[in-house]
């Protein structure tokens, strides 16, 4: 694929972003362009390797090692590099539904199981993705395609996230009439309220809910199910249904002080954020502002990261992020070898930011958080923490953290995030359509997603707990086949 030696003759092209100071400024996502010639040379880098990692989607040590949806990556790869960008659209359209999306948030496993990363810097599989799709949106090569025919078979998805959208617009395709309900206002899910509007433009969203309306997907906001909407609906009223509500209980941190005014779930703190700059570009103050304040972020992640990044837009005196465990290796450990997802220290753009404006990566490593404390208004001034010790044995097996003595500190802090992950659904719906957990309290499913309620099927992080909104989507289209041949006596015709 590519050229056959150009992954000798071209280097990878450095992600074109707008430098710190500058785009901490706005709310945009806005980057510099790519040059035809350089993306088609990035497009040569991809070599004929003769199995290609980086679409093998397989979990390796309980990490996403390749493509989850199995995007043809070495063929778009090629077509970008011969110049065939319509065809890159085509072959990119089959197996993801969302490339905006996956283009813009998703980590890149592809990437960490590239061929050529085994001793070189991967191909830039991101970026081409991400332009393949831009580039089609603006050209007019991607319109509505409703079905040519309806098999009058009624479907209920509940939850409009990735796992959500997949699910519908596969079902569409296959010519079942679709509704999706939403709790929020918008549509999106965590792709609209959990992911802040510089890693997301929702404009990017919302243009890719109107096409599946256009393509008749029926979209309710502001109707939650088994609250505004009677879950027993969901089985009465339609042929089938797909919960896709994902993992919503977030991990609290249950210390002394919690109690405190300014400690707040980092979703409290984005969705609050994005929701206020959508309705009234923050004029409205309906937001948890950081302005001014010492903002101590407690866990890492994509999450966490946001909040760093939202932090310093709204003018933060200083911000801390706080880390439980020791700081990643600058290459790959020998216990992570490739293909494995390469564990390994890096700047992401909320940290790339902080340092920017500070002078240093804002990540405090293997620190232990201790209590919280509070002024006699009973808001909170200030945080303990201590220094973790990760021990390993002989053989370099983990042994755990142990606290190192005299090093219990305290970090001034105004505003306190936690970002500590999520533990799984909100218990109300599957609890009210009795379907059953497994025992990490996400909802079971059968090998064809299907729940223990015939006719209720689950995708997305509330069967799979909390992952990439690449999985969603692989979750989303695996549910959605098996919806199909639930409903057309076994047999579907979706991939």
């Amino acid at each position: 694929m590519g050229k056959p030696t150009g992954f000798m003759e071209f280097d990878r092209e450095p992600v074109h972003a707008r430098p710190p100071l500058e785009r901490i400024k706005d709310w945009s996502e806005r980057h510099p362009p790519y040059a035809d010639e350089t993306l088609r040379r990035q497009g040569a880098r991809c070599m004929d390797c003769g199995v290609p990692f980086c679409h093998t989607g397989q979990l390796i040590a309980g990490m996403a090692s390749g493509c989850p949806i199995n995007n043809l990556i070495p063929e778009w790869n090629d077509l970008v590099y011969r110049g065939q960008w319509q065809e890159a659209i085509i072959r990119l359209h089959k197996t993801n539904n969302f490339p905006e999306f996956t283009g813009r948030v998703c980590p890149a496993p592809c990437e960490g199981s590239c061929t050529l990363a085994i001793n070189a810097p991967p191909v830039t599989i991101k970026s081409i993705e991400c332009e393949i799709i831009d580039r089609a949106w603006a050209s007019g090569w991607v319109k509505p395609q409703p079905p040519l025919a309806r098999t009058g078979k009624r479907i209920a998805v509940v939850g409009s996230g990735p796992a959500g959208l997949a699910a519908a617009a596969q079902l569409n395709k296959a010519g079942h009439m679709v509704t999706v309900f939403e709790r929020a206002d918008r549509i999106g899910g965590l792709l609209m309220y959990g992911i802040p509007n510089m890693k997301l433009d929702k404009r990017v969203v919302e243009r890719r809910v109107r096409l599946m309306a256009d393509e008749g997907v029926r979209f309710i906001t502001s109707t939650e199910v088994g609250k505004d909407l009677p879950a027993s609906r969901l089985t009465s009223d339609y042929d089938a249904a797909v919960i896709c509500s994902g993992a919503t209980a977030a991990r609290d941190l249950k210390i002394e002080g919690r109690h405190l005014q300014g400690i707040h779930l980092a979703m409290e703190f984005l969705h609050a954020n994005t929701k206020s700059l959508l309705d009234s570009s923050h004029e409205d103050g309906r937001f948890i502002s950081a302005r001014g304040k010492h903002v101590i972020v407690i866990g890492g992640g994509d999450t966490g990261t946001d909040c760093v990044g939202t932090a310093v837009r709204h003018g933060a005196k200083s911000v801390v992020q706080l880390e439980i465990m020791p700081r990643p290796p600058d290459e790959r450990a020998p216990d992570n070898p490739w293909p494995q997802w390469p564990k390994v220290y890096k700047l992401d753009y909320g940290q790339e930011e902080a340092k920017a404006l500070w002078g240093a990566d804002p990540r405090q490593y293997a620190v232990q958080t201790k209590r919280f404390i509070g002024d006699e208004q009973g808001r909170v001034k200030e945080l303990r923490v201590s220094t973790l010790d990760w021990l390993r044995a002989e053989g370099g097996k983990p042994l755990g953290p142990r606290e190192e003595e005299g090093t219990e500190r305290t970090l001034p802090a105004d505003l306190i995030l936690l970002a500590l992950g999520f533990v799984g659904p909100e218990r109300a719906l599957p609890a009210e359509l009795g379907l059953k957990l497994d025992e990490r309290g996400n909802v079971w499913t059968d090998a064809n997603k299907m729940t223990s309620e015939p006719g209720v099927f689950a995708a997305g992080d509330c069967s799979r707990g909390q992952s990439l909104v690449v999985w969603a989507i692989q979750e989303g289209r695996r549910a959605a086949r098996g919806v199909d041949a639930y409903l057309m006596y076994g047999e579907s015709v979706l991939p």
